[in-house]
């Protein structure tokens, strides 16, 4: 039995049975993977205040070899992005993005971009009020990371919106929230990427309204 190490953001937790919770991590080398963490629903788990919606720790597990279910032994929580939790809308935008995650990722598939841009997006959400652009370039950051940027030219999209969708990319995330959006953008560039998701990953989540 061999013990694995890694650091994680947690995306969702569910419960198994009375006592225990499936946490999915995303992970920066191992991609996502799902680990039961027995008896962590019980009052005295060493596992209570370690894991939890967005929390960032350090865990181990013990990988199965009959499933993609393998078997939390430790966690240590790093970072709980607490504020995240302090507005309803920063919170349905991450939501968003790790759904998101889920649904266009392969699991246990490394994708250290994809994790770099949800851990700085969840330090920088609650400095700003819950814009789109927040959700705008993560989407698009997704989408490179995928191989499936989009080729602005070709769209029919207006030149300021394509721009727009070009700094969603490059940009870091402090520069991302000081972009200003006209609501005829907003409009433009949410439904552009809603229709390109659909169309190139069938199944994505509905984003927030905004």
């Amino acid at each position: 039995m061999t013990l694995e190490r890694a650091t994680g953001i947690v995306l969702r937790t569910r419960p198994l049975t009375e006592t225990s919770l499936i946490v999915e991590w995303l992970t920066p080398d191992l991609g996502r993977l799902s680990a039961v963490a027995k008896g962590a629903r019980r009052p005295k788990s060493a596992f209570r205040g370690q894991i939890d919606l967005f929390y960032q720790a350090e865990f181990s597990f013990v990988r199965s070899n009959r499933s993609e279910l393998h078997t939390l032994r430790e966690a240590r929580l790093l970072n709980p992005h607490a504020l995240i939790r302090q507005n309803l809308d920063h919170l349905e935008q991450a939501a968003y993005c790790a759904k998101l995650i889920e649904q266009t990722t392969e699991r246990e598939t490394p994708i250290p971009d994809v994790y770099q841009a949800l851990s700085t997006l969840l330090d920088e959400l609650p400095k700003h009020p819950a814009l789109p652009q927040g959700v705008m370039g993560f989407q698009m950051k997704l989408l490179e990371t995928l191989g499936l940027t989009p080729n602005l030219a070709e769209t029919s999209l207006s030149p300021g919106s394509r721009l727009l969708l070009e700094k969603f990319i490059t940009l870091d995330w402090s520069s991302i929230f000081r972009i200003t959006l006209s609501e005829a953008q907003k409009v433009e560039i949410s439904h552009f990427l809603q229709g390109f998701m659909i169309y190139h990953l069938e199944r994505v989540p509905k984003p927030p309204r905004f």
